[in-house]
């Protein structure tokens, strides 16, 4: 696997086609745990310019609902493709698409209950992530954003609990989400792109990037020609199943800032 190049070394022309930035959030966009001002900035100077960003992370619907409603974005895919949130501030519409239906969420709850259950009791140290009562699709587990972190023999561990009973398991910087159906951040874009923005996503990769900072972002790394990692993601080579194009010097919301910046003074728009 080609490791990926300094985002210093792009050229003028690199990014040249891009008018869509998906992103995820966690430690792509926040720093620490926190939104820095440089990020919420840049999102805002991103949309002043004209680009289309659209978070896409395993955050819960909960917060999906607030990002949507007031951050400068475009719209926002959650719950790792579990649903999007489009917020038409002229109209005061929020429109929310699921995956699954009501009921088929319900069931999933269900059967997701057993696996907390487990979860809790096989793996010491680990808890249900502070975000789940907002959740409508999937199970989070917190192996370090309010717990003392955990060793990755048991982040593996939770991940098999998950798989044992046929869900899907995504390991975030902070979680690992677990969920059942064929959906992911990937599937649930190019539903979000046929809907809003009316692109076959397959056609049109060239004029998006991503950005993204942890493995659950390996599917969309590879997918998107354009793709680049904040610094952090350095700590996670040779553990994704695919790596990005590009990594910023700067760490988290401070790598998206200089991402930011780099699309606003290279690109004609």
């Amino acid at each position: 696997m080609t490791p990926p190049r300094p985002l210093s070394q792009a050229s003028a022309a690199t990014f040249n086609e891009v008018r869509y930035i998906l992103t995820d959030i966690d430690d792509t966009l926040t720093l620490h745990g926190r939104l820095p001002a440089s990020a919420y900035q840049a999102l805002w100077r991103l949309a002043e310019g004209g680009f289309q960003v659209v978070p896409v992370t395993g955050r819960p619907a909960g917060c999906c609902d607030m990002i949507a409603r007031f951050w400068p974005v475009a719209g926002v895919v959650g719950e790792n493709g579990a649903l999007y949130f489009r917020y038409d501030s002229q109209a005061r519409v929020m429109t929310r698409r699921y995956w699954k239906s009501p009921a088929e969420r319900e069931e999933d709850r269900r059967s997701l209950a057993r696996i907390r259950e487990e979860v809790l009791a096989a793996v010491p140290g680990c808890a249900v992530a502070a975000d789940q009562a907002y959740r409508e699709a999937d199970l989070a587990i917190d192996f370090c954003e309010d717990v003392a972190p955990l060793p990755q023999e048991a982040i593996d561990n939770i991940v098999s609990c998950f798989t044992r009973h046929g869900a899907t398991a995504k390991i975030s910087s902070i979680h690992v989400n677990g969920w059942y159906g064929d959906y992911d951040k990937l599937a649930m874009s190019r539903r979000f792109f046929a809907d809003v923005f009316a692109l076959h996503l397959d056609r049109h990769r060239n004029q998006v990037l991503y950005a993204g900072d942890s493995p659950n972002d390996a599917p969309m790394f590879a997918f998107f020609p354009h793709s680049v990692g904040v610094a952090n993601v350095l700590h996670f080579l040779g553990h994704m199943d695919a790596d990005p194009a590009w990594v910023s010097a700067g760490e988290g919301g401070d790598g998206f800032a200089e991402l930011a910046d780099l699309l606003l003074h290279t690109t004609s728009r």
